[in-house]
């Protein structure tokens, strides 16, 4: 890959795009939409080439949910770019202005960052995701998928470019896809300053550790999804039921399904052998010494013996991606925070309770980028927050946190306008 090469003729396409107003960006995405839609057939095709080299390879079944394209997807999509389009703009937004002393006119207005890189695994949706925002905030996007999902990629990419070239004021030339599988590609892109303004991973953890820990090229982390569900005995436990059977079961292989499930001690006799029957064998539960004796004896009624094990030290922290959760007794509210705080990837964590001065006491003390009250962790996602697609979820403190929508890829300038003033 000629790095250089491909970041020179993205840097012009930003410089371009910089200057475009809101109306040409929207008509180029409507024009990507067009271009989705008439190449549908072939988008399809192309992913179930790489949904059967998985199958073939071994892949679970809840990572090929993740890399899996139907026509219901690409609908959803195609409506997560409209939901981009009808966003407003960022680029130019006032976000101040003020005189200073010496009579200078001081206004601080939204700028796109420049050339942004994208490291990911195999989800296609995120292909469109990240380019869509990319465009409409006015910055060029190098894209560099993993092999697993490089057919649907190649056959996204080359719809965007066609639809752009379609548009009168479209810019083509604003994203480019990474072929290649060459992991010395990726170092090349880690190490890429004054090519690519900012690089973003999104995956496991192996893959955010491997860019943090490498890039040289400032990097905004998205992180790994160890989320937990706390049941607090104040809690509507048929609520702490349909929430956990959606955070864990929906799609256990996204970073915001649940990992674990913490239970108040004054509860466990009553909540664990309903949650071994709403799971109904479907998870297996990777359960504490105390949470073992109850769920074994509910299990073994059920004849489901085996789908109660016994945790282990592993466990506790660990992404599973699978149908596999944590289940573990906690005295309260404090020591569900505390656990909590040390075992999480500060993604999205959730409390199922009716006593308000814990919900508080836990969305203030909790360490993470989205807490909930009484709701799923599954709703930590761009398309469910409103901003139509997302980069990721960003679980650092800097510039960026949640979500990432639309602003995640701006930057602040400021503007002054004098008279003449020098400084004394």
């Amino acid at each position: 890959m000629d790095l250089e090469q491909i970041c020179a003729g993205l840097k012009s396409a930003a410089s371009i795009l910089a200057l475009q107003n809101e109306s040409q960006k929207n008509a180029a995405l409507k024009s990507v939409i067009d271009s989705l839609n008439k190449n549908r057939a072939a988008i399809l095709s192309a992913n179930k080439i790489d949904v059967d080299k998985a199958r073939q390879n071994g892949t679970s079944e809840p990572l090929i949910d993740r890399l899996a394209l139907n026509d219901a997807r690409l609908d959803s999509i195609c409506q997560g770019v409209q939901i981009v389009i009808d966003r407003e703009d960022p680029i130019g937004k006032i976000e101040g202005g003020w005189q200073s002393p010496t009579g200078l006119q001081i206004k601080k207005i939204r700028v796109p960052l420049g050339v942004v890189g994208i490291i990911y695994e195999s989800r296609p949706n995120v292909t469109v995701d990240a380019f869509c925002l990319a465009y409409k905030s006015g910055n060029a996007i190098l894209l560099r998928g993993s092999s697993a999902a490089l057919e649907s990629n190649k056959a996204i990419c080359a719809a965007i470019k066609e639809g752009l070239a379609a548009c009168p004021d479209g810019v083509p030339a604003a994203v480019e896809l990474s072929q290649s599988q060459d992991h010395a590609d990726v170092d090349q892109i880690l190490n890429a300053r004054g090519l690519i303004d900012v690089v973003l991973p999104r995956g496991g953890k192996k893959l955010i550790q491997s860019v943090v820990q490498n890039a040289r090229v400032p990097v905004i982390e998205t992180g790994s999804g160890v989320c937990h569900l706390y049941v607090d005995d104040e809690g509507d436990l048929d609520m702490a039921l349909n929430i956990a059977e959606n955070a864990k079961i929906q799609r256990p292989g996204v970073c915001n399904a649940i990992e674990a499930i913490l239970v108040n001690q004054n509860i466990m006799e009553k909540f664990l052998p309903r949650l071994e029957e709403r799971f109904a064998g479907r998870v297996a539960l990777h359960a504490d010494e105390r949470c073992l004796a109850i769920l074994s004896k509910a299990a073994q009624k059920s004849g489901r013996a085996g789908c109660v094990v016994p945790a282990t030290e592993e466990d506790y922290g660990t992404e599973f991606l699978d149908y596999d959760c944590v289940v573990k007794c906690v005295k309260d509210v404090d020591d569900a925070i505390q656990y909590i705080n040390a075992h999480n990837t500060k993604h999205s964590e959730s409390i199922v309770t009716n006593n308000r001065a814990r919900a508080r006491a836990f969305q203030n003390k909790i360490d993470a980028a989205c807490v909930y009250v009484n709701a799923s962790t599954r709703f930590t996602d761009g398309f469910e927050f409103g901003f139509g697609a997302e980069l990721g979820i960003s679980t650092q403190k800097l510039h960026v946190r949640g979500p990432m929508g639309l602003e995640a890829l701006t930057t602040v300038k400021y503007l002054i306008d004098g008279d003449g003033q020098i400084r004394g």
